[in-house]
């Protein structure tokens, strides 16, 4: 199977129908409402396959969305000293030791503390485990998870190629929204693991995730479609859908396509700014 076929296949994967050319598969997706069609996504390819890299033919080349920075209630990353000097192995042990909300302890059979490459460009962040996650200890399984799989493998990435955690480490009670001081109380281990890692993108799905980012109240269907920083670091942060929410809602897969198209223009940009070298889409690969 040709590397244009498989991302056909994880597109078909998402809902999203591509337009081929009859003469050539590598074909261009189209936009939402009509618009004219956008180029298939990214693929990684050897020469690039460093941490995140995302390369080959990908969205055509347009100038960004406005950059919107969120105006943070704290000063500084937010970690406490406690925190702020952990390693990924100490932070982890902390994360498990972890009694700071009494309900989510009793009712947690353990904590979710992320998974992927840490050495990443690119971090995905959920808003908190479901029964399966605690379960299993891991973000982002069953149908949620396999839907994020296919969404990542759309734009050339796999779980070796990004890092994906939670705004809680903890299963909220019958999957109920994180509580304002839940959240709080998570946040300083979710900086920590953004400090360690330092990505070059952030992709936020969900409302709940992107509305503590951001310090936000407004829906997903607002944040989305534009670039936000990270307050305190100023890394890009991009916010799409929650994949629950897609399978509920498959009708918004196309947004969630533009919003992953977004995110690789505004990767390839910070990395072609920072790798000069390295950088950019990789037209001979098409």
């Amino acid at each position: 199977m040709s590397v244009s076929n498989r991302r056909l296949r994880y597109l078909d994967a998402m809902g999203i129908t591509a337009w081929v050319r009859r003469a050539d598969t590598a074909a261009a997706i189209p936009g939402a409402g009509g618009a004219a069609p956008q180029s298939a996504a990214p693929e990684v390819t050897a020469e690039t396959a460093g941490p995140g890299a995302v390369a080959g033919p990908g969205p055509a080349a347009v100038p960004l969305p406005e950059t919107v920075s969120a105006t943070a209630p704290e000063t500084g990353r937010g970690i406490p000293d406690r925190i702020a000097t952990l390693g990924w192995e100490a932070l982890a042990g902390c994360v498990a030791d972890c009694q700071a909300c009494p309900e989510l302890v009793a009712n947690r059979s353990r904590t979710v503390f992320g998974v992927g490459n840490r050495s990443a460009d690119w971090l995905i962040i959920g808003e908190a485990p479901g029964a399966d996650e605690d379960r299993l200890g891991e973000p982002f399984v069953g149908r949620a998870g396999k839907l994020l799989d296919a969404m990542l493998a759309a734009i050339g990435l796999d779980r070796s190629r990004a890092y994906i955690a939670n705004i809680l480490k903890c299963r909220p009670p019958n999957n109920r929204d994180p509580k304002p001081e839940e959240a709080a109380a998570c946040l300083p281990f979710l900086r920590r693991q953004i400090e360690l890692m330092q990505p070059k993108i952030v992709l936020v799905v969900g409302r709940v995730a992107a509305q503590t980012l951001l310090h936000s109240h407004d829906p997903v269907g607002r944040l989305r479609g534009r670039v936000h920083r990270l307050d305190g670091d100023g890394i890009p942060l991009v916010v799409t859908y929650h994949p629950a929410y897609l399978l509920r809602s498959p009708q918004e897969k196309r947004k969630s396509w533009q919003d992953l198209c977004l995110a690789v223009d505004v990767y390839n940009e910070t990395r072609y700014r920072d790798e000069p070298d390295r950088a950019g889409i990789r037209e001979e690969e098409r």
